[in-house]
């Protein structure tokens, strides 16, 4: 039995924790915070309750993995988990809207040529069946794999872009997709809606970043019944089980080594712990071979407007909406039917989110503003409605998790420059987990980091992944 120190309890870190308690070693976790989910975050107020972090999961097989790897209970006995349909609907610019099913191919691409006219649904299958040839090409080694020794193989774009022409240059980023295979503005903007959604700005993001609507549209988006919160909860219930101890305000500020092996941490105040194993939670500080991958190169975060509503939801709302407020920019609704999140029927709590470069000034009434008029476009009579808000932003991120950026997934292609640190640190005995390493962010990600993790704790370099 080994003695395993994990830095952070966020979601990969507490599915790695669970993980290598099963397989009989003594696991410690050490968060710097007063609670655990990481990103996964709460805001409670007045009987209200709104998502801070994530308000969907995608994936959920990575969790029932986990809760069927980690005890008897199996996921859907710890949470309620609903299939979102629609999956979500969008408003264009120009008012026209459409509600895309969950997870149907069929049912989007009639959806589609109803709302923007014939074509338009078949010029969206034909992209998404060349976005999954990108992801087959990938799966194995971005999601369910140890990054390989040598990161450069996942260097060039998995993404059969059709031919340019000879007087055109090649199809290298998401944004060329939209304007030359699909070919109509709506289009082009529900694609971008989903690089931003992710982190990633579409204008640079390669087109290997079609994977991303692929598996969304292919394998669904689900609620998980009183918010994305709970399933933090049922994580840590898990790890509890598994008796996992935690110690919430311990920050770590050094990794210890010993002979040039990871051999504990230091706690702020000097205070030292023995382990035979780290794993760290927390952004890589290590620098990176020239030979090996690159940092994930993440600028944006999440602001979060939380709204409080009198009177209950009208009856043809969803659950997500997009609005596409012009050119690369677009707004989250998030309005779920859950008698958890408000104090009563004759109210409403909604989350409005938006991607933001982090680098950016915060003119607070403004964005408030400009979250508002969004809002108001799919929340009828939304003013006069409207108790109180509440703002969050990457400000309120930094103090939450340390860093202001919200890490997206790994994606193939840009020269290597969107794969996170690997699993496996450069020093023996101490290994990454989270959004920060691979395979980057998002709560299905997470989750396959925790599994990467400790497979190569348990089974050792040897380990290639779920088979």
């Amino acid at each position: 039995m080994a003695r395993i120190v994990v830095i952070g309890a966020g979601l990969g870190a507490m599915a790695a924790a669970a993980r290598l308690a099963v397989a009989g070693h003594r696991v410690t976790v050490y968060e710097s915070g007063e609670t655990y989910g990481g990103g996964v975050r709460r805001f409670a107020k007045d009987g209200f309750g709104f998502d801070t972090g994530p308000g969907l999961l995608h994936l959920p097989a990575v969790y029932r993995d986990l809760f069927v790897k980690t005890g008897k209970q199996p996921l859907e006995e710890c949470v309620t988990l609903t299939q979102v349909d629609p999956a979500s609907r969008h408003v264009f610019a120009d008012g026209t809207r459409v509600d895309l099913p969950n997870a149907s191919r069929a049912g989007t691409v009639a959806a589609l040529d109803t709302a923007l006219g014939a074509g338009a649904g078949e010029r969206w299958g034909d992209f998404l069946v060349r976005a999954r040839e990108a992801w087959d090409r990938t799966r194995r080694p971005l999601l369910e794999e140890p990054q390989p020794t040598d990161p450069r193989l996942l260097d060039r774009d998995p993404y059969p872009a059709l031919k340019a022409g000879l007087l055109r240059r090649p199809t290298t980023t998401l944004a060329q997709i939209g304007a030359r295979e699909l070919r109509d503005p709506r289009l082009a903007a529900l694609l971008d809606s989903y690089a931003w959604s992710y982190g990633f700005d579409p204008a640079t993001a390669p087109a290997a970043a079609a994977v991303l609507p692929y598996m969304e549209q292919t394998f669904g988006s689900w609620y998980v019944a009183g918010g994305m919160r709970a399933l933090a909860d049922a994580v840590y219930e898990r790890c509890r089980q598994r008796r996992v101890e935690f110690v919430f305000g311990a920050h770590v500020v050094e990794v210890l080594e010993k002979d040039g092996r990871a051999c504990g941490v230091r706690l702020t105040g000097g205070e030292t712990v023995d382990a035979d194993h780290v794993v760290s939670g927390a952004p890589p500080r290590e620098p990176f071979p020239p030979e090996g991958p690159r940092p994930q190169e993440v600028a944006t975060g999440r602001v979060t407007l939380c709204l409080a509503l009198r009177g209950a939801r009208e009856m043809d709302a969803v659950h997500r909406t997009v609005v596409h407020t012009g050119p690369g920019d677009s707004v989250t609704v998030l309005r779920p039917e859950d008698p958890a999140l408000r104090p009563d029927d004759a109210h409403e709590s909604v989350t409005v989110t938006r991607t933001v470069w982090t680098n950016a000034e915060t003119d607070r009434t403004k964005l408030v503003e400009e979250l508002l008029a969004a809002t108001a476009r799919v929340v009828p009579e939304l003013r006069e409605r409207l108790l109180w808000h509440e703002l969050r932003t990457p400000e309120d991120t930094v103090r939450e998790t340390g860093a202001a950026e919200v890490p997206g997934p790994a994606l193939a292609g840009a020269r290597g420059r969107l794969l996170p640190a690997p699993n496996a640190s450069a020093t023996p005995g101490l290994s990454y987990v989270g959004g920060w390493s691979h395979p980057g962010g998002g709560l299905a990600h997470a989750g396959m980091s925790g599994a990467l993790v400790a497979g190569l704790i348990v089974e050792g370099a040897g380990f290639r992944g779920s088979q």
